[in-house]
């Protein structure tokens, strides 16, 4: 399976949205994608897994190394996922401790910093 992605501006904030499976293969189109969105000045993304079916190391690697760019101009990343198999990933490797996740777009975008 391939991996989607889309962005959009909404209020002040950046909504990556991402498709299909985040894996070895697919990641680096991720990485590029918020790589650019940084260099660009968006400082503050939120990544909608919504529609995201599977989630390995690397794709975890890529979302941590998103924050840190951000971090690293006062920024925020959030997470919209709300699939069971996927937070479970997170729970497990303690993630839920470092990315703000969020049930919607909507509230991601609520949520203050």
């Amino acid at each position: 399976m391939d991996l989607s992605l889309s962005t959009r501006t909404v209020g002040d904030r950046t909504v990556v949205e991402v498709g299909g499976e985040i894996d070895v293969y697919t990641a680096p189109k991720l990485r590029e994608q918020l790589v650019e969105l940084v260099n660009e000045g968006n400082y503050h993304l939120v990544v909608d897994m919504e529609g995201v079916d599977f989630l390995d190391s690397t794709g975890l690697g890529v979302l941590v190394g998103g924050l840190k760019r951000v971090r690293a101009h006062e920024g925020s990343l959030r997470l919209v996922c709300n699939q069971e198999c996927i937070l479970k990933i997170f729970r497990i490797t303690g993630l839920t401790k470092v990315f703000p996740i969020h049930n919607s777009v909507d509230e991601a975008v609520a949520a203050t910093d």
